[in-house]
């Protein structure tokens, strides 16, 4: 076996360590060594997506060869031999799926290249897992005028779930931006024969049940989403709810059971979502959840065997990822594979359409980035398959606590803080990193690259999720409404004020950072904050909210999102004019004091590069700004140079910011 497992990493270049995966001890302090190399940090993951096929008797992934190029690896779980079906020399398998237990389909793109130089899609190509029938299914870019190969203007959703169907689904954008909208085909994965699937106008999502029958379609039109279902007897389209998302609760269809039973999710009138029966016979969500987390909204997915018709379990996040089992041999087989892995979280994927004795665990904790391993029920045997940055040694890396902080007006916001793991965790410089979006959660339990490189240059970091934060009830999401600049940025301040009243931080050796929204929070609190914050460092920032209206070569521009949601979420153009611009960076430029980092792609279309522009224009003569640019990024940087060069800047400039003086 050892043998086996020595070729298999060799030829897959994912070896992992075996005794370090099967125990994961507790780690003591260690003295300081050398500082990690930048580039460990944020090299792509070398293992993606593992999944079994169907029957359970294959395993397929992503995985990185020696060129570093991602490829799509199949192995046969009785031998262990791995199987390269798809490696290029200039370029990558972004995703794959099986559609059923003898064919994959997979797409392609260049990791090499920036965001900004991405001019064609993925494509779709299918091939067994022997490596025969191989057909290109969508092309990568353009119309190629070959018979039976759908444009780029395609793009794959998903497999029916049927195990000896040779069909997928594929989408094709119909619609405006004004008001996006798709159309979906079931495409033949031999011969290539498409056929459209009717659905109501305007669809923009789609649910099938477990026999491969479209039955769920959402709808949107500007402000209004509706949810549509199709009975199995072949009745016309009715229309379930139709609803306001920024006024109403609504719901979003989760999984249709064999029995045809429907399960969404929904706030039904509480804080937080929950996963609801809807009765389609009365048309209404059932009173009582059927999974609800206490502070958190759920988010997670159904386990379901098909082979068994039973669904066993439900994947869910709190302040951590995990499981709750609905059958009892899974809640055992649980409790032993945490028994051996005390210190992960360890998810576990089960075959769809078989009662495998094998199951695959993905384990991984704040310190340790992930390890793929099979877990065998009968022998209670692991057997590694790999890591996902096998060069990241967890010994060095840092904890993260899920925290709650009261700000000002006596709300609790969530946040997560990491301690440098080689420091007393007391009066530490500290680095408050701000998320963007920033109508999403932003704090996630598991290891960040960005902040396991910040703690191991001595930073403590702190994450606020702000109001106007998702994934932890209505209230907190709602009380963020046209707050950018005012109760949002409170709440940083008032979580980085906690830190040092806590001991925490050192409060004169304080850095705010982030990209995006998180940008613009950077700005503002140094503008706002001048005394609290030593520097900052903001990258694809925005620095006006009225640029966000107004730059027409915007990716957003015209969207229903900016006609319908900014108004509501972030301010009204006109009616909230005033305070547009009393929280506009750019127009208070001149009271900046505080040496800033300031970094954009200059291919953004979500965030234009003349944000920054106007930035540093209207900023003071003797400003000390740092100006970045990367030309062939977009609304982030995605090439591992860029991201060794920004890091390593940020490590300077806050070492020549947060000094002790």
């Amino acid at each position: 076996m050892k043998q086996v497992l020595t070729t298999m990493c060799r030829q897959l270049s994912i070896c992992t360590a075996l005794a370090f995966s099967l125990t994961l001890p507790v780690y003591a302090q260690t003295p300081a060594q050398e500082k990690i190399p930048v580039e460990k940090f944020f090299k792509n993951s070398q293992i993606n997506g593992v999944r079994f096929s169907p029957d359970g008797k294959n395993l397929a992934m992503i995985t990185a060869g020696e060129n570093d190029r991602l490829g799509l690896v199949v192995m046969d779980l009785t031998s262990l031999t791995p199987k390269i079906l798809a490696r290029y020399e200039k370029n990558d398998v972004t995703f794959f799926s099986w559609v059923n237990n003898n064919r994959l389909v997979f797409g392609i793109g260049d990791r090499k290249i920036g965001a900004g130089e991405v001019f064609k899609g993925s494509g779709l190509f299918a091939v067994n897992k022997d490596g025969s029938e191989f057909r290109q299914l969508i092309e990568t870019m353009g119309n190629s005028g070959k018979f039976r190969i759908l444009t780029s203007r395609h793009y794959f959703i998903s497999t029916t779930g049927l195990e000896n169907s040779e069909d997928v689904f594929v989408g094709r954008g119909t619609g405006t931006k004004q008001n996006p909208s798709e159309t979906i085909l079931k495409l033949n994965t031999l011969t290539g024969y498409n056929e459209s699937i009717q659905t109501p106008p305007n669809s923009v999502g789609f649910l099938a049940d477990m026999s491969g029958e479209v039955r769920i379609a959402i709808t949107s039109v500007d402000d209004k989403t509706a949810i549509y279902y199709k009975d199995a007897n072949e009745k016309p389209w009715r229309k379930l709810t139709d609803y306001d998302s920024k006024k109403e609760d609504g719901f979003s269809p989760s999984f249709i059971a064999p029995d045809g039973q429907l399960y969404v999710t929904s706030n039904n009138g509480q804080d937080t979502q929950s996963v609801y029966r809807y009765d389609l016979e009365k048309n209404k969500i059932e009173s009582k959840p059927i999974v609800s987390a206490k502070g958190f909204d759920f988010s997670g997915r159904f386990i379901f065997n098909q082979k068994q018709n039973k669904l066993l379990g439900i994947q869910y996040e709190t302040d951590a990822p995990a499981t709750m089992w609905l059958d009892d041999k899974y809640k055992i087989i649980q409790k032993k594979i945490d028994a051996v892995l005390p210190n992960t979280v360890n998810l576990l994927s089960v075959a769809e359409n078989a009662d495998s004795d094998v199951l695959v665990v993905n384990s991984f904790s704040d310190i340790h980035p992930g390890s793929v391993l099979l877990y065998n029920t009968n022998t209670e045997k692991f057997t590694p398959i790999g890591d996902s940055f096998p060069e990241v040694d967890s010994k060095k890396m840092s904890y993260q606590d899920f925290i709650r902080i009261k700000v000002r007006d006596g709300m609790e916001i969530p946040a997560y803080l990491t301690l440098p793991r080689n420091s007393t965790g007391k009066n530490l410089p500290m680095v408050v990193m701000v998320h963007g979006g920033p109508y999403v959660r932003g704090g996630h339990w598991g290891w960040n690259p960005q902040t396991q490189f910040l703690a191991s240059r001595g930073y403590a970091v702190l994450e606020p999720d702000f109001r106007g934060s998702q994934g932890y009830g209505k209230h907190l999401f709602k009380s963020g409404w046209k707050q950018w600049g005012l109760g949002m940025q409170d709440d940083v301040t008032d979580a980085t004020k906690w830190a040092i009243e806590k001991g925490y931080a050192d409060p004169k050796r304080i850095c705010i950072a982030g990209a995006s929204y998180g940008g613009y929070a950077v700005l503002m609190g140094l503008i706002k904050e001048p005394d609290l914050y030593r520097c900052g460092i903001s990258w694809v920032g925005v620095s006006d909210i009225n640029l966000l209206y107004d730059i027409t070569w915007s990716d957003q521009e015209g969207s229903a999102w900016q006609r319908f949601g900014m108004p509501i979420l972030i301010g009204d153009q006109q009616k909230d004019a005033a305070q547009l611009k009393a929280t506009s960076p750019v127009e208070q430029a001149q009271r900046l004091t505080k040496p800033l980092i300031l970094a954009y792609g200059a291919a953004d279309r979500r965030v234009p590069l003349v944000h920054g522009e106007k930035f540093k224009k209207a900023a003071p003569a003797d400003a000390k700004i740092e100006w970045i640019t990367y030309p062939e990024e977009a609304h982030g940087w995605r090439l591992l140079k860029n991201n060794v060069d920004f890091w390593t800047r940020v490590e300077k400039f806050l070492e020549e910011n947060t000094a002790v003086k």
